[in-house]
């Protein structure tokens, strides 16, 4: 049976990886700068993530959620104590998709409105609501398209204003840091403002944190750069270092109730060991920290690049802006300097998306090959 044919596929087959690095079926080293789209938070095959696995799949590796998991309860405890988010509550889902869905069911159940405002160049998921508050009408189907979601400008703070006082929107959804859109980001100013607009019209302010959440913005969520209280945040790639999980963080102002929500993988018992290697790891190796100073170093040897014209993000999650599309550079990294990156809606971006443990000898190994590449296609040119 052939696959359905929807991704564009390298012709690389990663079949292990170890730490910064994965390693193709004829043994072949690549420098992970990308992580799977930002997914492997602590390295392949890191220790304590394949003792922790490896322990609750031989011991149990799913139940439903008809019964006691204590593995959830210490998941949220630890998530609380390293975010600092106090008070929120914590449901368990599989992907990030279904944490923006989940969210925004959350918000419409909350305030009894539909209308949702999200932001050009955003990407929230491919569900059904996730998939309209994304700003690109290439993934909408029309049964998708009923939902009602307005997208502005960001920065836009009299457009916000406008939308909200109609009183009929129930959420607004942004991300902090955009991922797929280009890593573009908000000003200080527009984040607050937005905030407070949400207090003032009964609105919930939905912190996406997807992609920039679990400590690669350098603070645990990309929002602590500001002051703001979401009244939900979503979380998943970075959660599970490869296992599918994903969350939503609630504020308590939001009050439960039976069957109000539901799934039946979600907060798995496999899941939440892998989620909690994850969180122990970013503790006990203190990669936060490590995220503000490799990122600073980064940034440095970026400056040194005459080609690039902007950098853009924070911490680990930074884009690389260039004056022509970076398609053929991607293929030269992967191909004669064995260097995975990412790309994004903006075709003239490099996105570098590595795991938080990375050190400066990995990065001083891609901006050689980076400086390498783009010797070589001026060359051409």
């Amino acid at each position: 049976m052939p696959l359905f044919d929807v991704y564009p596929l390298y012709n690389v087959t990663p079949v292990s990886g170890k730490g910064i690095h994965v390693y193709d079926d004829t043994g072949v080293e690549y420098l992970d700068l990308y992580g799977g789209h930002a997914v492997i938070s602590i390295g392949h095959a890191h220790s304590n993530y394949v003792k922790a696995v490896t322990q609750q799949v031989s011991q149990l590796g799913f139940y439903s959620n008809a019964v006691q998991n204590p593995l959830q309860s210490q998941l949220a405890d630890k998530l609380e104590t390293l975010s600092g988010c106090k008070g929120y509550e914590l449901f368990l889902i599989n992907s990030g998709a279904e944490a923006n869905e989940n969210a925004l069911k959350l918000a419409s159940f909350k305030t009894g409105k539909k209308r949702v405002v999200a932001f050009s160049n955003g990407f929230h998921g491919r569900t059904s609501a996730a998939v309209v508050a994304t700003d690109n009408k290439n993934i909408i189907a029309p049964i998708n398209a009923q939902q009602e979601v307005t997208i502005l400008p960001l920065n836009d703070v009299e457009g916000v204003r406008v939308e909200l006082e109609k009183g009929d929107v129930c959420a607004v959804i942004v991300e902090f840091i955009q991922g797929v859109g280009g890593l573009d980001q908000g000003a200080t100013e527009f984040f607050e403002a937005v905030d407070k607009l949400c207090k003032a019209n009964n609105t919930m302010f939905i912190a996406d944190e997807v992609q920039s959440g679990y400590g690669r913005s350098g603070q645990f969520f990309a929002f602590q750069h500001y002051d703001v209280t979401p009244d939900i945040i979503s979380i998943a790639k970075g959660m599970g270092n490869g296992f599918p999980i994903g969350g939503i963080l609630i504020h308590p102002d939001i009050q439960s109730k039976y069957g109000m929500l539901g799934t039946t993988f979600g907060g798995n018992h496999l899941a939440c060991a892998a989620g909690l290697a994850v969180l122990n790891t970013i503790e006990e190796e203190d990669l936060i920290a490590n995220v503000n100073a490799m990122g600073a170093y980064f940034i440095e040897k970026a400056k040194a690049i005459p080609e690039v014209k902007a950098i853009k993000g924070r911490g680990l999650m930074i884009g690389l802006e260039f004056d022509f599309e970076v398609g053929d550079l991607r293929k030269d990294l992967i191909y004669n300097y064995k260097v995975f990156t990412g790309g994004a809606a903006n075709k003239k971006l490099l996105r570098i998306l590595p795991p938080l443990n990375i050190e400066k000898q990995h990065i001083d190994q891609f901006f050689e090959a980076l400086e390498k590449a783009l010797t070589y296609a001026l060359v051409e040119k």
